[in-house]
């Protein structure tokens, strides 16, 4: 009886999670270890009837639960066990009956007692061990499992199964060694082989997680081999032979998850014009994929067509109102967007907000957009409710440099200088080597009558002004950023 039968993982987006499912094994695998009558039976006739009477409820039993009628294999094996408390297939079969009915805790009162019985049958060790995980008692689920390892050190199962406790219980380590033996006695195994890649790739050991991928697509090219493989480069920093991993991926399954995968790395090659295409395709394909948008507007915004990037924005946030991510996005788009785009991000914005005013990030995009429409048309109220969402957003967010400096800007706009002053040293406790903050503040410094201060603070932009990035490796940083956000979301999601 393999693990792999009786639980389930579920891989994740950053591929840390897997949830433990108790799944029912066909018993039909196991009927040698379930031999019904007796090798030895009695001379006794009315010993004999016994005996029949026993089996004929022990088969019931087994075909009641080989049909899933749970219930009706418990009704035929709870008498059963009155008169044979002592039947090994008994009391195993009706721990995994109440396995099968989700009672784990009445479970192991039954296979705990068949373990009793016969305590060399690694079947039961494993069902039993297995149970124990599931009712989270992981010390002694360890223990059942290693011990079927010792009984059977050159069993693939045993190896297998310990293998996948280790990964069930996030020791991801100690799992490696015991799927690598698993793998080199059935190597042919493709589940055993793709949990130990993804093992080797968690633990950043990518040359053999390579190695092992690139076995296994030789044995079964599959498109989940790929996408991992991608996974594998993008980490090794091999950017062009990951984006080709996850672009076989996608050509060979095109699901939302493939086209994703491809669609960000050409995001983080800054290929906008590609990633748009293949966006454009995912979106077709899956129109309600919030994530595909979220994607396509990122390629709209890295190609400069604000327009587009925030009606795919705008899509996303229609398909997943409650998701703060693309209103985020918008927040960033909202300067570039058209005088008909801006209102409706504004609106998004602060409809979002008054619902849930929680997110330092998107108070802070508010007070930009509400500040671009500021510049348009100047209101006294706008000005008071922008420095509202900005110390809003440090209220949320005391490290937040940004909104510190744009309500330095904003007491600079308004001359008042002592408060923009003020505002700026805050920033800079938060981002000491930003070139721009040192420069306005320099600014602020010479129109408050300060100039020796001012040029102290001059003299610092032009030193840090020389070894800050230019305009366009600050445009691949935002780029990235986006889509790292994007992926995160998008895991946290699965």
């Amino acid at each position: 009886m393999k693990m792999s039968n009786l639980v389930a993982g579920v891989r994740a987006s950053n591929r840390s999670a897997r949830v433990i499912r108790i799944l029912m094994v066909l018993l039909a695998a196991r009927s040698l270890s379930f031999a019904a009558i007796p090798q030895e039976r009695t001379t006794n006739p009315q010993g004999r009837q016994i005996e029949d009477a026993t089996n004929r409820r022990f088969l019931a039993a087994l075909a009641a639960y080989k049909a899933q009628q749970y219930a009706a294999a418990q009704h035929e094996l709870e008498p059963l066990l009155k008169s044979a408390p002592t039947s090994f297939e008994g009391n195993e079969l009706l721990g995994l009956v109440y396995v099968a009915q989700g009672n784990q805790s009445e479970a192991n009162r039954y296979l705990a007692k068949a373990v009793q019985l016969k305590p060399s049958v690694a079947e039961a060790q494993t069902a039993l061990a297995t149970n124990l995980l599931a009712l989270h008692r992981v010390d002694e689920a360890e223990l059942r499992f290693k011990k079927v390892v010792r009984m059977e050190p050159q069993s693939y199962d045993a190896n297998h199964n310990l293998g996948e406790f280790y990964i069930e219980t996030g020791k991801i380590g100690s799992a490696i060694p015991f799927l690598k033996h698993a793998q080199a006695i059935d190597s042919l195994a493709y589940n055993n082989g793709y949990d130990l890649a993804l093992a080797l790739e968690q633990t950043e050991r990518f040359d053999e997680a390579r190695q092992q991928l690139q076995q296994l697509i030789t044995l079964r090219d599959s498109a989940e081999l790929h996408s991992l493989l991608g996974d594998v480069e993008e980490k090794s920093r091999n950017y062009v032979s990951s984006a080709a991993q996850y672009e076989q991926a996608a050509r060979m399954i095109p699901n939302e998850q493939n086209m994703l995968n491809w669609g960000a790395e050409l995001l983080l090659h800054q290929t906008f014009a590609p990633a748009i295409e293949v966006f454009k395709a995912g979106t077709q394909r899956f129109p309600r994929s919030a994530q595909l948008h979220d994607g396509l507007g990122i390629a709209f915004y890295g190609a400069g067509q604000m327009d587009e990037a925030v009606g795919a924005f705008l899509r996303a946030s229609d398909l997943s109102p409650t998701d703060p991510l693309p209103l985020k996005l918008l927040g960033k788009a909202c300067d570039g967007a058209s005088a008909e785009l801006a209102p409706q991000v504004r609106f998004r914005l602060q409809n979002f907000i008054t619902h849930d005013d929680r997110s330092a990030e998107l108070n802070y995009y508010l007070a930009m957009c509400l500040w671009k429409g500021n510049q348009v048309e100047s209101k006294p109220d706008l000005s008071k409710e922008i420095e509202s969402r900005l110390k809003r957003a440090l209220a949320l967010d005391p490290n937040y440099s940004d909104a510190y400096f744009q309500l330095g800007n904003l007491y600079a706009e308004q001359r008042k200088y002592e408060e923009a002053i003020e505002q700026y040293q805050r920033a800079l406790k938060t981002n000491t080597n930003s070139a721009r903050i040192h420069y306005r503040l320099g600014q602020v410094l010479a129109r408050a009558g300060n100039g020796a201060l001012a040029q102290q603070e001059f003299a610092i932009f032009e030193r840090l002004r020389k070894s800050e990035s230019d305009a366009t490796n600050k445009e691949q940083n935002q780029i990235q950023q986006f889509v790292y956000t994007m992926r995160k979301s998008d895991a946290n999601q699965q």
